[in-house]
């Protein structure tokens, strides 16, 4: 098969399982279920937090001292056909920039994940982080959604206690999980992330829109072109916690679902920008 561009990759991550993204900061080991692994050039070091093989995270060091830490969130609608190889690209580029990034794999929807497994990784893969300076959550798509729900988990007596969240950075993140239902986003993603409906209890423990006001600020990246994640969703969640007083900011990229994790964009060096504005460059 040739190889796909990352452009042609990034589109195709729409509608089936990306391995392509791999190349650009692992090999497969077909022995984790394709899983990428780091190589020992890349200085790259892998940490697991449990026993099943999608409980692991890649830390990216960087050179020299690091400027804090981004906890890098796939997406893929919380389905097993989509991993940790969509986030290699965003955490060698955010360590060449003076991060140190952690790249999370987590258990999702077909290998064991769902509500309340898939929550648990994200918070014991964030309990990993070490090290001084601001911890930022970045997510992309469903990742948004576990990126902004992260900096709310530790008031549950499920997830308390570990390391905090500084900041959220949503990449077209689904932030009001009773809307995405009952719109049925993703074909029924939700449905199949969380096995109940909006009235059951469980969702006031897994729906940022629910959880409002944050005590850190959150930033929105959304296009208004996104068709997968209308951008209503971010819409909605910075209106409904700029109203209970919270820190949230919606900012309108370009490039529909997509460019938000796509290094070469516009629209990624707008992260950039953000995350100078959390910690300066070094130097």
């Amino acid at each position: 098969m040739a190889a796909l561009t990352r452009r042609a990759a990034l589109a195709a991550a729409g509608l089936l399982p990306l391995a392509a993204a791999c190349a650009d900061g692992g090999v497969s080991d077909p022995s984790n279920g394709g899983d990428p692994m780091p190589s020992d050039e890349q200085g790259v070091e892998r940490l697991t937090y449990g026993e099943d093989s999608s409980q692991w995270v890649d830390r990216y060091a960087p050179e020299g001292a690091s400027r804090g830490t981004v906890v890098v969130i796939h997406g893929g609608f919380w389905q097993s056909g989509y991993g940790a190889d969509l986030g290699v690209p965003l955490a060698v580029d955010l360590a060449a920039r003076g991060w140190t990034a952690l790249n999370v794999e987590y258990r999702r929807v077909g290998n064991g994940g769902g509500f309340p497994t898939t929550f648990d990784d994200v918070h014991a893969a964030i309990n990993l982080v070490e090290g001084e300076g601001p911890v930022v959550t970045l997510g992309h798509s469903a990742g948004g959604h576990l990126a902004t729900w992260a900096a709310a988990r530790q008031r549950f007596d499920e997830w308390a206690g570990g390391v905090e969240v500084s900041h959220v950075l949503s990449q077209a993140g689904v932030l009001d999980l009773t809307s995405a239902y009952d719109q049925n986003l993703g074909g029924g993603a939700v449905q199949s992330l969380m096995g109940v409906a909006p009235d059951d209890p469980a969702f006031d423990l897994a729906d940022p829109m629910r959880q409002l006001p944050l005590d850190v600020p959150v930033w929105c990246l959304h296009a208004p072109d996104d068709d997968l994640v209308p951008i209503g969703q971010s819409q909605a969640y910075v209106e409904a916690a700029s109203e209970a007083g919270a820190t949230a900011e919606l900012i309108e990229v370009t490039g529909g679902h997509f460019d938000l994790i796509d290094t070469a964009t516009d629209t990624w060096q707008s992260i950039v920008e953000l995350l100078d504005t959390i910690s300066p460059a070094r130097g």
